[in-house]
């Protein structure tokens, strides 16, 4: 059994040209060429890296002549972009980073599937006096790292809530970790995370220093309304992190590919993750209800032809 890799990508243009070369197949003499599958994922304590993970394992263990590589990110906004870019084959991202409004998707991006939901966290302490979004004014809050999902959602959320205009909250660009170690030492007030559950950082962050979850029900319609019908609102139940349950804002997300990958390319990785994926839910409970049925549905953003073909060979 080969060992996944894992890489760091950088938003940098050298880097960039680096991740494209190592994407190229290289053969050997009188090997066959290998094939590069650059996985894009986020944080290493959140779920796309869980994921991703399980599946660039997967992908070694199976496909022949394949090698996977696991890329630590800043999640949805830069997976978008190095898929874009080709600077990688797949990338989880939450479909409200590809589709707002009446906006058509993005042409470069086609989806493999849908993978599971984001539910929306406003993470605050056990004695914190916040108790509504409305109560962040004038708050320290951590909106997520830039170039992640996070962060797209929620100046979003703000901009609905009325509480986007200069001065109004105090925000920082911290991603979980950053976020949960700034809560932890009163350098922050409270932090928004998009995510799977559980999320393993908020649940140790629970244990370790007391939390509360903010009800964010109120604001799926108005979100739903402004930017996307891709929102729905989900409940974070008690028994998640030993918390009172809270109703909050949900987004799906997608496993994306170029536009250009081949199709037998797209065929094989969709018939791996929907054959094997047990696996996935092995590496984070989030992947308990995943299926063919939830899987195809990735609309407004289209299926890519290999992965649409692999469906209709099993259509429920």
């Amino acid at each position: 059994m080969r060992c996944v890799r894992v890489i760091e990508a950088r938003r940098t243009g050298l880097s960039v040209l680096v991740l494209l070369l190592i994407g190229i197949g290289v053969a050997g003499e009188g090997n066959p060429p290998v094939t590069h599958i650059r996985i894009a994922t986020g944080s290493q304590t959140a779920v796309y890296y869980a994921f991703g993970k399980a599946l660039g394992q997967l992908v070694d263990d199976n496909l022949p002549d394949t090698d996977a590589q696991v890329m630590v990110t800043a999640a949805s906004v830069e997976n978008v972009r190095l898929v874009e870019s080709k600077g990688a084959e797949i990338g989880f991202t939450q479909a409200d980073i590809l589709v707002t409004g009446s906006a058509p998707p993005d042409p470069r991006v086609r989806a493999l599937a849908r993978v599971y939901e984001d539910l929306l966290h406003l993470v605050v302490p056990s004695d914190s006096a916040i108790s509504s979004l409305e109560d962040l004014k004038g708050r320290r809050v951590a909106i997520g790292a830039p170039g992640s999902g996070t962060e797209i959602t929620v100046k979003r959320l703000l901009g609905v809530g009325g509480l986007s205009a200069p001065g109004m909250i105090q925000t920082e660009g911290l991603g979980l970790d950053d976020s949960a170690a700034a809560l932890r030492d009163g350098r922050i007030d409270a932090f928004f995370f998009s995510g799977g559950l559980p999320v393993q950082a908020i649940e140790d962050l629970n244990n370790s220093l007391g939390i509360r979850i903010v009800d964010l029900g109120a604001w799926v319609e108005p979100m739903r309304k402004a930017h996307s019908m891709v929102y729905v609102q989900r409940e974070v139940n008690d028994s998640v992190y030993n918390l009172p349950a809270v109703s909050t804002l949900a987004v799906p997300n997608f496993l994306v590919v170029p536009t250009d990958m081949p199709d037998d390319v797209a065929y094989n990785l969709t018939k791996l993750l929907m054959e094997k994926h047990e696996a996935l839910a092995r590496a984070h409970p989030a992947g308990e209800r995943f299926d063919v049925r939830s899987a195809i549905g990735t609309m407004p953003v289209p299926l890519h032809p290999g992965a649409a073909r692999y469906f209709r060979s099993v259509k429920p």
